[in-house]
């Protein structure tokens, strides 16, 4: 039994060594020269580290000439989006950078974009929602019908403000509207920071409503209609390199553990578990 349990040890290992060599060696053509970084931002928006990571590197890269951020996201938590918001400025003050919305980009995924050189939006991109939620949950009734009784014991009177154990009273809700509150003018200013628009317009538009692309070009929401191939050809204009410029997208070197686990859906599965333990504070598109 113990040679088994070796030998499968051993097989592992192997298996495992050939896995950490294929993380360090990618097999497509790496692109040397001036080029464009193109960036991707896809599904629930619950951490940065990655985008952020992506988006320094061809902001120090000299032959990096533009970026183009492909955006296809509802949105999600409100600090990533801030952390990712961040970093595209800090591109955008050193070179060109284009967004570029697919099917959906909407919400944290809109507040990320912002300050962008330029958007582009296909025609039926859904995009807007600008606006924070918070959703709780109320077992009580259920609990009570059950016959459950929960018994709390805090340190402060809003310490269990928000739990589904509890009906939330009038100073609870006072209280989480003023974090919403507080969220969404964030989100307003940095609307109207990286669009160059007045605080008050960008209120106009900001009442949680989605857009059309076509919609949001007409009010000023974007810039432009197009595919990722339009923003592609955009930013290589904008960087000098013409409509047809070489681009390099930004591949991370994955861990082998996850990969091996869950294939090429190991960065979803971490984001998925990153939503459900998050606050419920979020930018993002109701439903999603």
């Amino acid at each position: 039994m113990k040679k088994i349990f070796k030998f499968a040890l051993y097989i592992l290992a192997i298996f495992g060594f050939f896995a950490l060599l294929g993380n360090l060696f990618d097999s497509e053509e790496i692109v040397l020269g001036d080029r464009i970084g193109v960036v991707k931002i896809s599904g629930f928006i619950g951490e940065a580290e990655k985008a952020v990571e992506a988006l320094e590197y061809f902001r120090r890269d000299q032959s990096v000439k533009a970026v183009v951020v492909r955006v296809v996201s509802p949105g999600g938590m409100v600090a990533p989006s801030q952390e990712i918001h961040d970093e595209v400025m800090r591109v955008a003050a050193a070179k060109p950078v284009v967004a570029s919305f697919g099917a959906v980009a909407a919400s944290g995924g809109y507040y990320l974009s912002a300050p962008a050189t330029s958007i582009v939006a296909d025609p039926g991109t859904i995009t807007g929602s600008i606006g924070v939620i918070m959703q709780f949950q109320e077992y009580e009734v259920l609990l009570d019908k059950l016959g459950f009784r929960s018994r709390t014991v805090k340190s402060g009177p809003y310490k269990d403000s928000g739990s589904p154990l509890r009906e939330m009273t009038d100073e609870d809700r006072r209280l989480m509207q003023g974090v919403v509150d507080d969220l969404f003018d964030q989100f307003v200013e940095a609307v109207a920071l990286g669009r160059g628009m007045e605080k008050d317009r960008v209120l106009e538009l900001a009442d949680g409503r989605i857009y059309s692309g076509r919609q949001a070009l007409n009010a000023g929401l974007v810039d432009k209609l197009g595919s990722f191939h339009d923003a592609i050809g955009l930013a290589g204009t904008l960087g000098g390199l013409g409509s047809s410029p070489e681009i390099e997208q930004w591949k991370p070197k994955k861990g082998v553990l996850m990969p091996l686990l869950f294939g090429e859906d190991a960065d979803s599965v971490s984001e998925a578990a990153s939503a459900f333990t998050a606050y419920p504070a979020q930018y993002v598109l109701p439903g999603w």
